[in-house]
């Protein structure tokens, strides 16, 4: 299982919507067939592996990171595929949550004979693919915060300056954790001061992510040189309010989203909209103010945090704006996952500690 997580991971850039997926067929304690899915409407793992088996499957072992799917999509069903290849057990890690296939698979490959089992390394399957499953068990994005700071925790000079406080290693890292979101999300003031491009500049052909744009009261510049770069981006406003005749005439797509009690965008909402489009991960790359809203309602799935080794001081801007606390007990904690040297910066990988695992 842990050769089948592996080349799950090689479809980490190109999945999306779909699942990244790996496969191994297995006969007599030899691999005999290996498969991952590449691109969404092309082959899953298991038609793959099948394939570079050909012929030697039956009374073999199937290891697929995710249950196998159980309906006619853009391609065949994977389980009606096992099946007639002769694979007598599958071992998946973990059920699938898409509702035309949760369970089904599983089901198909029972009633024709095929020994199922289930849970192995599940929970490395599930992080792999943690968007896919927080799109189709909460009805919202995996939502990633990158945000780079000094030792002082400051993003920022007072002015707002903020280019750079990281150095060229740790921005091509972000870069790598660009290619696999399936959209950047910034808020209106990162946008009106940096006027970023928040795209991929890696070598090689890279999908390039949905940029979106919080922007409550419309504001977005129609000449901005994010919606002059030919690739998509959508901007997310009030609902019910007048949208600039320049911007709606624009490149960008317009979304209208409904009001929040502080007359800023409900941020739920506004996720429940972009999983619709089947949106699995989001990386957020924003200011304080963005930030904060989504920390403070409970939003953030995952935090990257980038810290340089230097400091700016008071007054500077900090990471989030969440408000006067008034005790400790107040204050968002994280669990650190993962910590390492990205160049001269050090990268914390974090998740906040309501999703600690006991």
């Amino acid at each position: 299982m842990a050769e089948a997580l592996r080349l799950a991971r090689r479809g980490i850039h190109s999945t999306s919507p779909n699942p990244r997926v790996g496969c191994l067929i297995v006969k007599q304690d030899q691999i005999i067939g290996r498969g991952w899915h590449q691109e969404a409407g092309q082959d899953h793992a298991e038609i793959i592996a099948l394939g570079e088996a050909a012929g030697k499957t039956e009374g073999s072992t199937a290891y697929v990171t995710l249950e196998p799917c159980a309906h006619q999509g853009r391609t065949g069903a994977c389980a009606s595929a096992l099946i007639e290849a002769g694979v007598s057990r599958v071992v998946a890690a973990v059920k699938d949550p898409f509702p035309p296939v949760s369970g089904r698979g599983f089901e198909m490959l029972q009633q024709e004979g095929v020994r199922v089992e289930t849970g192995l390394q599940e929970d490395q399957a599930r992080w792999l693919n943690r968007g896919f499953f927080s799109r189709l068990e909460q009805g919202r994005p995996w939502m990633r915060i990158k945000l780079a700071a000094s030792l002082d925790g400051r993003t920022a000079l007072a002015d707002g300056t903020s280019q750079w406080i990281t150095g060229v290693d740790a921005r091509q890292d972000v870069h790598r954790w660009r290619a696999r979101s399936c959209a950047i999300m910034t808020g209106i003031g990162t946008m009106l001061f940096d006027q970023p491009r928040l795209d991929v500049r890696l070598d090689g052909d890279h999908r390039q992510p949905l940029r979106v744009i919080a922007d409550s009261n419309w504001q977005t510049p129609a000449d901005a040189p994010m919606l002059q770069s030919g690739s998509a981006v959508l901007v997310a406003g009030l609902a019910g309010t007048s949208v600039p005749d320049a911007l709606a005439g624009s490149p960008a797509e317009i979304l209208q989203v409904a009001a929040a009690p502080d007359g800023r965008l409900d941020l739920t909402s506004l996720l429940g909209q972009l999983a619709e489009r089947q949106l699995n991960e989001i990386q957020v790359e924003a200011g304080p103010t963005l930030a904060g809203s989504l920390l403070k309602a409970g939003l953030v799935d995952e935090l990257l945090l980038y810290i340089a080794a230097k400091v700016i001081g008071d007054p500077a801007r900090g990471l989030f704006n969440i408000g006067p606390l008034t005790g400790m007990d107040q204050c968002p904690e994280f669990d650190l996952l993962d910590s390492r040297l990205i160049g001269p910066d050090l990268r914390l990988q974090m998740q906040p500690l309501r999703q600690r695992k006991n």
